[in-house]
């Protein structure tokens, strides 16, 4: 097995997620089998109960794992469909470390972080590589280097390169190269970060510095001198148009033949997908401009996935997409409201905050047959809202946010028996069923499809025959027909909700049925 360790130096947010997953598509056009995993060294089992405001979206994996949003860019980069295993969190390392204690399963030993924890870590990596048939390990150490929480899992790095042979092992470090007021390009920081990994005992391999512009060549070999690096292993990551422009960015560095050379493995002839559809993107110069009405869009990466979902949906459609983020809050207390864009989109969430003025963005795209996709939380205030405003329930809501006599969407009887809060959340990959002769069967094709989920909460199904009989049709459903999946509105050219997230499984190269629709529809094509 092959291993390539990224980390990261300076400070947080370089892309060292993009740099893996770009390394790891690479590999991936060559043919070669890539596993990735990614170290969190936060405190939390996982990323669920996360702030959207302080970390970005929280993307959800097939078996329902709650995870950081860079794991959605490893999943759509390389193309591979990941589990919790995948993730790997201090919580869930001192988690089994105490279980083991409690198990005495170290014989009375003093447990120590090393080696009990890092050794748990160690084989935690190498039990996911022994699961999996890659030939290519991948592993992204979150954090900063010289984080007090990330030494565990950089003191089990380290011992695994000892414990590897050297033609196996290949550390990647991230930094940042920024410029001074006068357009210079500075080395210093990736010094003083190539300095604190080496105390560790860490030296990188290559460095991918992370700038502005291109770096120059002085600046490589500056940064080959000071940090002991070859200069073809000092890596220009200027700042790209698209993050799909990355992997074919580090091809023309030679990335990919630096990184062969020194894991020993054979050059092979790229497949060419990922540059034919990056050539694809390029040369779209057709827009739309899609409003996605949230609560959280100051912070756009607690959107990522659906930013890019349109993106994807824009290169099946033919057309580049414009997102133009609207905050729901702000949408509230106004008699009338006008949205300047080809379609509207509301994205899931929790809570009532910004709640109403979602209901007021889809009154205004249905009643003005403005395309519309409603995911999760914006499917179910897409019932709501028709219920208030088609079928006459003034007091229609959620019971989520409100007592009512018409809770249309609440909690199914055997959920409401459970008290902890969370405790019935729908995670992960569900089977859906799709009605032939509806729109979500023609976008499809196909009767059942796997979509994931992140909700509680559900159509109540005591008044679907009343929606029903006033146009609104649920054209797809899950656990036998009790729970309504997807809810589309014939009266209008695309009216569609989804109770699932098609986010997560969209793709470059194979975009989501829902979001092609949705994109289509606001470019004014057929669907």
């Amino acid at each position: 097995m092959k291993y390539i360790m990224v980390t990261g130096g300076v400070m947080s947010g370089l892309g060292k997620g993009i740099t893996a997953a770009s390394i790891g598509r690479l590999l991936v056009d060559m043919g070669y089998k890539v596993i990735p995993i990614k170290i969190d060294p936060y405190i939390n089992i996982d990323a669920g109960t996360m702030n959207p405001f302080q970390h970005g979206e929280v993307y959800v994996l097939k078996d329902g794992t709650e995870v950081d949003l860079d794991l959605g860019h490893y999943e759509r980069f390389i193309g591979v469909e990941l589990t919790g295993n995948h993730n790997i969190t201090t919580g869930k390392i001192y988690r089994s470390v105490i279980e083991k204690e409690r198990k005495g399963e170290y014989l009375g030993q003093t447990v120590q972080i090393i080696p009990h924890v890092t050794d748990e870590i160690k084989s935690w990596i190498r039990r996911v590589v022994e699961e999996s048939d890659a030939e290519i390990c991948l592993v992204e150490i979150g954090g900063t280097v010289g984080d007090i929480e990330g030494m565990p899992f950089l003191e089990a790095i380290r011992q695994m390169k000892i414990e590897e042979k050297p033609e196996d092992f290949l550390l990647v470090h991230v930094t940042l190269v920024p410029l001074d007021s006068s357009g210079e390009q500075k080395t210093k920081p990736t010094q003083h970060s190539v300095k604190e990994l080496r105390s560790i005992g860490l030296q990188p391999d290559a460095i991918v510095g992370r700038c502005a512009r291109k770096l120059e060549e002085g600046t490589k070999r500056k940064i080959s001198l000071f940090c002991d690096v070859p200069v073809e292993a000092v890596i220009s990551a200027e700042d790209a148009e698209d993050i799909y422009e990355v992997p074919l960015m580090f091809r023309r560095e030679k990335f990919d033949d630096y990184i062969l050379s020194k894991l020993g493995l054979e050059k092979r002839e790229p497949s060419g997908e990922w540059e034919k559809m990056v050539e694809k993107l390029r040369s779209l110069e057709e827009e739309v401009t899609i409003a996605v009405v949230g609560k959280y869009t100051d912070v756009q990466d607690s959107y990522l996935s659906i930013r890019e979902a349109l993106k994807h949906g824009g290169i099946e459609a033919g057309c580049r997409v414009n997102v133009l983020w609207i905050e729901s809050e702000g949408l509230e207390g106004k008699d009338e409201i006008e949205i300047d864009a080809d379609g509207i989109l509301v994205p899931g969430g929790f809570g009532k905050r910004g709640a109403e003025g979602k209901i007021k963005a889809i009154e205004y795209a249905r009643e003005n047959d403005i395309p519309f996709l409603g995911i999760c939380l914006g499917f179910q205030l897409a019932v709501i809202e028709f219920a208030r405003h088609v079928i006459g329930w003034e007091d229609a809501n959620s019971s989520e946010f409100a007592k009512t006599k018409h809770a249309v969407i609440d909690l199914l009887p055997e959920q409401k028996e459970v008290d902890e809060l969370g405790g019935t959340m729908r995670l992960g990959d569900i089977e859906v069923t799709i009605k032939d002769n509806t729109m979500a069967r023609r976008l499809y094709g196909r009767e059942k499809v796997y979509e994931r989920h992140r909700h509680r909460y559900e159509v109540n199904p005591e008044f679907i025959s009343e929606f029903e009989k006033h146009g609104l049709v649920f054209s797809g459903y899950s656990d036998g027909g009790r729970r309504m999946e997807i809810l589309e509105y014939p009266e209008n050219r695309f009216f569609i909700g989804t109770q699932f997230h098609p986010e997560f499984k969209s793709r470059p190269y194979s975009p989501s049925p829902p979001f092609v629709g949705f994109v289509k529809a606001a470019f004014g094509l057929e669907i």
